[in-house]
């Protein structure tokens, strides 16, 4: 097996380097061995859409899986990184091709990444992804606890051969009692007091309908991997960043905990409901839809009698919030029954008119239509990779900024789609891709 090593004719001995966060943002070619030229990427010109967004002259390695680790890197991506995903080969990501929610999963999380298969498990696999790490600034992984030590690509390892990456583990918990606990979405929200407070009273705890614990993490795991790039930008050194999917969803739960402990009182589930406020709950319609209603102050609640010619607003039982709360259960039924009196679209157009917070409760083929999402360019199309290889429309990154242009997605890649041209990027000739193809290390 060959593999071109030689260097460009001008290029610096490895003693001669500058410091990388110097070369790293250079416009001229790389002054030693390393791929890092051309707006900072490994393999430019397979991703389209980096240029001129905070992240272009970013690389990031996903050992990802499901949702946590790839949800991560794919922030990470809408802020221009270059994202390279490697799974194992034949097998990959382990929701890939598995169920249609598994395919879903796959399909929103992986858009705007390179996809490369590698077998970890092998030498010649480890030491193609060594180089990639020697090439990287960020690695993202969501092993289970121990597996990246066993497959030899856990932090040490990697900071052995790139002491400036910054390596951001998903796990289960922080390093303490419960680290090598098994952990899910589900334990996280049962552990966190998420699932106690989700549902309705006298009913068994209901988890979140979406996978709430591994999204926080990963949100928290791309804030903090962004502050750990620019401290390694200024010192040169990378560091390892733990991120719990337990700790981070308790912060979820930070007001309901410091009312616990201020009033010595355990929040019971509440619907859609909230203690602090009255009517505050969903209602059904007269065709059957429900809908959201909240008035949210006293003024509002003085808008929300008028536009449901409601005469409430100076009653005694209702006129301030305390009296409100006071008598909620029968306020909760005047509410009920006229909302039974009106069509949904009846009940949001006249609230909306009115400036009172109120929401029809729609379901995923609702969302996937809604006329604000369409008209302010909420969804980006791809094809369902995993699944019926159709076209489907997912949500972008929703924040704007003035500064920088959000990222077009593309494609999530089929299972090791980029993984020839990323090795030519890394030097390796035809001969030595077939020969490795050949060995199942590709």
């Amino acid at each position: 097996m060959t593999k071109d090593t030689t260097p460009p004719a001008e290029s610096a001995s490895a003693d001669e380097r500058p410091p990388r966060n110097e070369r790293r943002h250079s416009t001229d070619q790389c002054p030693d061995n390393r791929l890092r030229a051309d707006g900072g990427r490994v393999a430019p010109g397979l991703l389209p859409g980096g240029e001129g967004r905070p992240l272009s002259d970013v690389t990031v390695l996903e050992l990802g899986h499901i949702i946590a680790g790839p949800f991560c890197s794919m922030l990470l991506a809408d802020l221009g990184a270059e994202v390279i995903k490697v799974e194992s080969p034949g097998r990959g990501d382990a929701v890939r091709d598995s169920s249609p929610i598994g395919n879903s999963s796959f399909n929103y999380v992986n858009r705007n990444k390179l996809g490369v298969a590698l077998d970890l498990k092998s030498e010649d696999g480890r030491a193609i992804f060594y180089e990639l790490v020697e090439e990287a600034d960020v690695l993202v992984e969501n092993f289970a606890a121990g597996t990246a030590d066993r497959l030899g690509v856990g932090y040490d390892d990697c900071a052995a051969v790139n002491d400036e990456l910054v390596y951001c583990s998903i796990k289960g918990f922080n390093p303490g009692p419960y680290e090598s606990f098994p952990a899910l979405d589900p334990v996280a929200e049962a552990l966190s007091g998420v699932m106690s407070v989700t549902g309705h009273p006298g009913q068994p705890p209901v988890r979140s309908g979406t996978s709430l614990s591994d999204m926080v993490a990963s949100l928290y795991a791309a804030v903090t991997v962004l502050g750990a790039v620019r401290q390694r930008d200024a010192t040169g050194e990378g560091q390892q960043v733990t991120v719990p999917l337990f700790e981070s969803t308790v912060a979820l739960m930070g007001y309901w905990l410091a009312y616990t402990q201020a009033y010595d009182d355990v929040p019971e589930p509440m619907g859609a409901s909230h203690p602090g406020w009255a009517p505050y709950d969903v209602f059904q319609s007269a065709d059957d839809e429900w809908v959201f209603v909240g008035p949210s102050s006293d003024r509002a609640w003085r808008r929300f009698c008028d536009a449901l010619d409601l005469d409430l607003a100076d009653d005694e039982r209702f006129v301030e919030l305390a009296d409100r709360l006071d008598n909620r259960a029968e306020l909760h039924a005047i509410v009920e029954a006229t909302c039974a009196e009106l069509p949904a679209e009846e009940i949001v157009a006249r609230l909306r008119e009115a400036s009172v917070p109120v929401a029809p409760v729609n379901d995923t083929r609702d969302v996937c239509a809604d006329p604000h999402l369409r008209e302010t360019d909420a969804f980006g199309e791809v094809r369902a990779t995993e699944g019926d290889g159709g076209r489907i429309d997912t949500p972008r990154f929703p924040a704007r900024a003035t500064g920088f242009d959000r990222v077009e997605s593309t494609d999530p890649p089929e299972l090791g789609e980029d993984t020839e041209p990323v090795l030519e990027a890394l030097g390796y000739d035809g001969e030595a891709v077939e020969q490795l193809r050949e060995e199942g290390v590709i």
